[in-house]
């Protein structure tokens, strides 16, 4: 993987500097996101690719043996029994790439981020058919 990932100023430019079939996990997950969360926007915080909405709903990254998903502490307490299985932490939670990524999961706790967010601001979520 290329060492020289500082600066990002999109998820394009953050996603392109990764092998193929790296990029293919990480445009995956982005897509889930993207579907869980159409109103949210795409940038880049702490040099990941970040869907804001609200506030942060998620970041994401990618290492040398994991997919980093960051759904802030009450993401990941909210789904602790699902998430039991893989290797994490408070707000984060590491996908072995050598696995087939939790995407049905990404979206329950994208979704959940979304709720949140929109209590917290007073906004309604709005349902795209």
């Amino acid at each position: 993987m290329d060492s020289n990932k500082s600066g990002f100023n999109s998820i394009d430019q953050y996603i392109a500097t990764f092998p193929s079939d790296i990029q293919k996990i990480l445009e995956e997950i982005r897509a889930v996101i993207k579907a869980a969360a159409p109103e949210a926007e795409e940038k880049i915080s702490y040099q990941m690719p970040t869907f804001f909405m609200n506030g942060n709903l998620v970041h994401f990254a990618a290492f040398k043996n994991h997919i980093g998903f960051y759904p802030t502490p009450s993401g990941t307490e909210a789904f602790q029994k699902e998430l039991s299985i893989y290797k994490g932490a408070k707000g984060s939670v590491q996908f072995p790439i050598n696995e087939p990524m939790p995407l049905k999961l990404i979206t329950k706790i994208v979704k959940f981020r979304v709720a949140e967010n929109s209590k917290k601001t007073g906004t309604k979520t709005v349902k795209k058919k």
